[in-house]
């Protein structure tokens, strides 16, 4: 470990909103005493109710909160319900500006450059409650998307939720039977589509994707074709059912949706799990704790105002694209990227970035460790004036890619790696403006959220590795999982391993600064000999060897224990000869352990990955052992694992 933080918050960055925060509380409750972050986060956690009630206030929340008490049923999970006399609206609290000022930047690479205001924003919104109003959607109805991470896409958001109306994306990449796998369980009145889309220079037609898919959805009233590569008529004519949407343009102007205040824990939108090992779970998240979670991140967390400018490069089918949109609550403009981000190349970010003074970038650990390689350095070709912090998630980002934001991208930045998941659309540990940045470490846990590792035994665990849990209710719990009666596959996904606690299935560790490590996921922890191995920890080593592109490794049931197998894919014109194994093997001893050591090391050229770029281990595992993918429409790429199918190398 550094003696050293890569990064201290000086006094014009030092989490304004969060000293606000603390003399907030210090205000209404005389005698509290907050010094730091972590009497703030003890506070949060011990009295749930009162802080989340503050929380409303401090935040200024459009609705009706209630009468105190703010939390019932506090020691149930699931059960606990929070704010139960509440009424508000997640779109009211969303477009909380009207004017002519910005509010939407887009790019589609490099097709595409538009810009909207506020004014045209609500307007948009409003069009769209009107078309889902006439296509009789009304509260509790679905709405299902099929959309690039476009302007229209967060318009239809506000549209239906704005009428209690429930929301559900996916990006338009999606296949066939990804996208009825998902829509087909929740059965949506109105599809929402676009006509094709870009990606790294080409351009995607989607109507015959469509008709098969509308074909395929019989609740389905109403198709929506909003125009983006300049086809959306002839898709609408082509498609059963099917209106060419009009753009704003062709709206009368100056109009605003309407707003249902609705109980706070009415479905907004329903999320999906991944889905690679069956049929995505529907994952259902309400009005009000969807709200409140994000206000706590935008506005805390971030440090998010309406001077900012908020990216995220995500797709409409990543929770992270409802994250990003939840930053139309501080006032802070979006901006909106689709396509490739290394297109035309590696700086197309970068550039948007400083055209457009972007403040907050967010992206994954992935992109990160892809630019790195590509041999790009944005400090030494971009300004970057204006970005004052950088998200990272999506996996865990290692030390070394710590080390080239600083010395690749930009020396004063808050950079936070933030860990949670679509089960909670948000996160369990991120960043904290307040505190400094420790290389390697994500700073802490989330506010309001009680977290924890646990060894097997359900036991905390201080020092050393051990499952991630939460031990006390949270307003962003799922409300339900959509066709769960009873709530049996909610209680299994999150509460059969410890009883009444979250059980997220990170594996984790607690650091001495109190921050935190995620080193991969528990189910796909390696268990050579009984001992248990975050693939992370492998991951680190080898992909910092100039020969790996990338790499993904699995345990292996082999003579009566598990082996580990490590695949890597090979830059151009490398081979895995003795010598690069060798390196490897040495490479990983010397930075872990020797049971970190792979007992097989295989070439192959891809590595199977979901729609959101995560690398699957569990469906290489699986057909590593000879188990058949039941989904394989839940990847980007199913053709990649063909490649790990019966291979000669793991016989022996």
């Amino acid at each position: 470990m550094p003696e050293h933080p890569l990064w201290c918050p000086d006094e014009q960055r030092a989490g304004r909103s969060f000293l606000r925060l603390f003399q907030f509380i210090a205000e209404q409750q005389s005698g509290v005493t907050l010094p730091d972050y972590a009497a703030l986060h003890r506070l949060s956690t011990e009295r749930p109710g009162d802080f989340w009630g503050w929380l409303w206030d401090f935040c200024a929340v459009r609705g009706d909160k209630g009468e105190a008490p703010y939390l019932i049923d506090a020691t149930k999970m699931p059960g606990a319900r929070f704010f139960p006399g509440a009424n508000l609206n997640y779109a009211e609290n969303m477009l909380v500006k009207t004017d002519q000022s910005l509010a939407i930047v887009f790019r589609g690479e490099d097709k595409v450059r538009r810009r909207l205001s506020w004014a045209d924003l609500n307007t948009e919104a409003a069009a769209f409650q009107d078309a889902f109003r006439a296509a009789g959607c009304g509260v509790g109805d679905r709405v299902a998307a099929i959309m690039p991470n476009m302007p229209e896409a967060v318009a239809a958001l506000m549209g239906a939720a704005a009428s209690g109306v429930v929301w559900s994306s996916c990006s338009p990449d999606f296949g066939v039977e990804g996208v009825i796998d998902r829509f087909g369980q929740i059965e949506p009145t109105v599809l929402v589509a676009c006509d094709g889309y870009y990606y790294a220079g080409k351009t995607i037609q989607l109507g015959d994707r469509l008709k098969e898919i509308v074909a395929r959805l019989p609740s389905v009233k109403t198709v929506l074709i909003v125009d983006y590569i300049g086809q959306a008529a002839e898709v609408a004519a082509a498609v059963p059912k099917a209106r060419a949407w009009q753009g704003v343009d062709q709206h009368a102007p100056d109009r605003r949706p309407t707003y249902l205040r609705l109980p706070f824990d009415h479905p907004l939108y329903i999320l999906y799990s991944s889905g690679t090992t069956g049929v995505p779970k529907c994952i259902v998240h309400g009005h009000g704790g969807i709200l409140l979670k994000h206000l706590t991140e935008h506005k805390l967390h971030c440090d998010l105002g309406p001077s900012d400018k908020l990216f995220y490069f995500t797709t409409c089918g990543w929770m992270m694209w409802n994250w990003l949109v939840s930053g139309l609550s501080q006032g802070a403009p979006l901006m909106l990227y689709d396509g490739s981000p290394f297109y035309p190349d590696a700086r197309a970010l970068f550039d948007f970035a400083d055209e457009d003074g972007i403040t907050v970038l967010g992206t994954s650990a992935k992109y990160i460790d892809a630019l790195k390689k590509s041999g790009l350095r944005p400090r030494d070709t971009h300004k970057l004036g204006t970005v004052r912090m950088i998200l990272s998630t999506g996996s865990p980002l290692v030390p070394e890619s710590f080390d080239f934001v600083y010395e690749g991208i930009k020396a004063d930045v808050h950079l936070a790696s933030v860990s949670g998941g679509t089960d909670i659309c948000g996160c369990f540990v991120l960043g904290v403006p307040t505190l400094p940045v420790w290389r390697g470490e994500i700073q802490g846990p989330a506010i309001g959220l009680a977290m924890d590792v646990f060894d097997d035994e359900g036991k905390p665990v201080a020092h050393g590795k051990g499952e991630l849990v939460c031990k006390q209710p949270f307003p962003s719990m799922p409300v339900m999982f959509w066709n769960d009666p009873g709530g049996a596959k909610y209680k299994r996904a999150y509460f059969e391993r410890f009883p009444g606690i979250w059980h997220h299935g990170d594996f984790a560790e607690w650091t001495e600064h109190g921050g935190i490590i995620i080193h991969g996921r528990s189910d796909a922890t390696l268990n050579p000999g009984g001992v248990r191995i975050g693939t992370a920890e492998i991951y680190r080593q080898v992909e910092q060897l100039p020969e790996i592109q990338e790499s993904i490794v699995v345990g292996q049931d082999f003579d009566n224990d598990v082996r580990v197998v490590l695949f890597v894919v090979l830059k151009l014109g490398f081979a895995l000869d003795a010598g690069l194994q060798d390196r490897i093997k040495k490479r990983i001893r010397e930075g872990t352990t020797p049971r970190h050591v792979p007992a097989k090391i295989v070439a192959v050229t891809d590595i199977p990955r979901t729609k959101s770029g995560k690398i699957t281990e569990l469906a290489v595992r699986d057909i590593v052992h000879g188990r058949e993918i039941k989904n394989r429409e839940a990847l980007a790429n199913p053709e990649a694992l063909e490649l790990f199918k019966e291979l000669k190398q793991l016989q022996t």
